[in-house]
């Protein structure tokens, strides 16, 4: 039997199967799962916002913006032996969990955060092999490491797998 690992908001883990990669509360927040079905080893990064060119602190959180915990991620995954034309993603989450005044900024993150992960991965040429994205509910987003299968669970709703 594998083990979980946890991982929360604003962080990412790098792990081999058989273990699985779990991270829960995924709002507007957006989980990244990156594989190699090769060597089994994989990530999961939990993005909450998209870009972190808006701060200006040099001491932020590299692991809370798509723009650099997704570029430290790959290039831990490639320290670990994964090739670079091997690497694919599957992604969830970025939901508008709230209602907001229309044009609000606050009230689009989950959106922006959708976008800058798919701008990023299309950057460093990882394909999105599945997507659950949008919409108004939270997921917990489980990633096995053996399988590659992401599974979806959200309130009220079946099991989903991608």
């Amino acid at each position: 039997m594998s083990k979980s690992i946890v991982i929360g908001i604003s962080d990412y883990k790098l792990a081999k199967g058989p273990e699985v990669l779990v991270t829960y509360a995924l709002g507007s927040c957006v989980g990244v799962c990156l594989y190699d079905k090769v060597s089994k080893v994989g990530g999961l990064s939990h993005i909450m916002l998209p870009d972190s060119t808006n701060f200006s602190n040099k001491d932020i959180n590299r692991k809370k913006f798509a723009d650099t915990a997704i570029v430290d991620l790959v290039d831990e995954m490639k320290r670990a032996g994964c090739g670079n034309n091997r690497i694919v993603a599957k992604i969830a989450g970025g939901a508008q969990m709230f209602a907001v005044q229309p044009g609000s900024k606050l009230g689009a993150i989950g959106e922006r955060n959708i976008i800058c992960v798919k701008q990023v991965l299309n950057q460093l040429r990882i394909p999105i092999l599945a997507e659950d994205t949008g919409l108004n509910f939270g997921r917990t987003q489980y990633f096995d490491l053996a399988t590659g299968i992401m599974k979806i669970q959200s309130l009220n709703r079946k099991i989903e797998e991608f």
